[in-house]
């Protein structure tokens, strides 16, 4: 096998395969002289392999013929309807094209998810799509970071968040334009007192949220209160407890953006608890659009991500990154507002004046 001269190291397929930015199973099939490949991508990788005069072995050679054609998910918590919805549309998408899918789930711990990361790669998945966790958190664990390097540099990492210094494919939603649907939907209706329930802000996506949140109250001439700012947990309770807090103020909310329909539904259930119409007294929008939207009463005005479209980008990028293809570095999806019986205009007879 050849010798990297800098360091004496015998090149592997891996080796080549990242020095010349593509998947170890194309430099495989130009070993073997597969048609099924780029011609750019074999110039590529054939001065590589003239290079370092590498010479593979049986294994490597026969790399493409023995592929697992499996792909890993790497979630945070799967009991979210939010990641079950998107989990069942990836699933779907990676079936069609003869691919099956591993799960696993980190459930917030970061030693779970570096050793999910490990797991995943042992049973030779040829991709990992990433979803919540640490690709989610502001300040990323160094150890994390160490693993998804070692991991990158074998197989590729599609994400729906980022991880600093590591080089991935990205499928994201656009926060941004989730954010300012809702809050002009809510300004709209005449709200100005807004405030937000649920959600970290030392992850990425509800940090993002927060910003672009402020952005808009200020283009709308609305001052930003902080005391409207409920971090906590993403479930029912978080909702439920906010309210609590919220409503014990002199100046009240009339409108409450929840960070995903859980929270909402905790919402709505204090607020009715405690006399409040809504949306009558109080308009109640969230994130998510799942089938909790039209279980609780009323129903809830919520941002639909198109769980289908993106659940089928993370699937083929993860795929075609696998086989080779030329892959956009970053797509995104564009939400839509569903609005239902939550939300309305503020009313001058709601007893939030009170």
């Amino acid at each position: 096998m050849a010798k990297n001269n800098d360091n004496d190291k015998a090149i592997t397929i891996y080796d080549i395969a990242r020095e010349a930015g593509v998947s170890p199973s194309t430099v495989s099939r130009v070993l073997t002289n597969s048609v099924n490949v780029r011609p750019e991508k074999r110039e590529r990788v054939q001065a590589l392999i003239e290079k370092y005069n590498f010479r593979p072995n049986a294994l490597a050679k026969g790399l493409s013929d023995t592929r697992s054609r499996v792909i890993g998910v790497l979630m945070a918590d799967i009991r979210n309807p939010f990641y079950a919805a998107l989990y069942v549309s990836c699933e779907n998408a990676a079936l069609a094209r003869g691919y099956r899918v591993i799960l696993c789930c980190s459930l917030g711990e970061t030693e779970r998810e570096i050793e999910q990361l490990d797991i995943l790669k042992q049973q030779s998945v040829e991709a990992i799509i990433q979803i919540g966790g640490m690709v989610d958190a502001v300040i990323t664990d160094p150890a994390y970071i160490r693993k998804a390097k070692q991991i990158s540099e074998q197989l590729p990492i599609i994400t729906s968040g980022k991880i600093d210094e590591v080089s991935c494919h990205r499928v994201v939603i656009d926060s941004n334009e989730a954010v300012k649907l809702l809050a002009e939907h809510l300004i709209s209706l005449g709200h100005e007192r807004i405030a937000l329930v649920g959600g970290r802000l030392d992850v990425i996506s509800t940090y993002e949220k927060y910003m672009t949140f402020c952005k808009i109250l200020k283009a709308h001439g609305i001052p930003v209160n902080k005391r409207y700012v409920y971090e906590g947990t993403y479930d029912y309770d978080a909702g439920y407890e906010g309210v609590k807090e919220l409503m014990a103020m002199r100046e009240k909310p009339t409108a409450i953006i929840a960070i995903n329909d859980f929270c909402a539904a905790g919402v709505i259930r204090r607020l009715v608890e405690e006399g409040y119409r809504v949306p009558g007294d109080v308009s109640v929008v969230s994130y998510d659009n799942t089938y909790i939207t039209n279980l609780i009463f009323p129903k809830i005005t919520s941002i639909d991500y198109d769980y289908d479209t993106l659940g089928r980008m993370l699937a083929d990028t993860a795929i075609d990154v696998a086989n080779g293809e030329s892959v956009p570095s970053f797509r995104s999806v564009t939400p839509r507002l569903e609005v239902r019986e939550s939300s309305g205009r503020l009313c001058a007879s709601a007893r939030i004046g009170e």
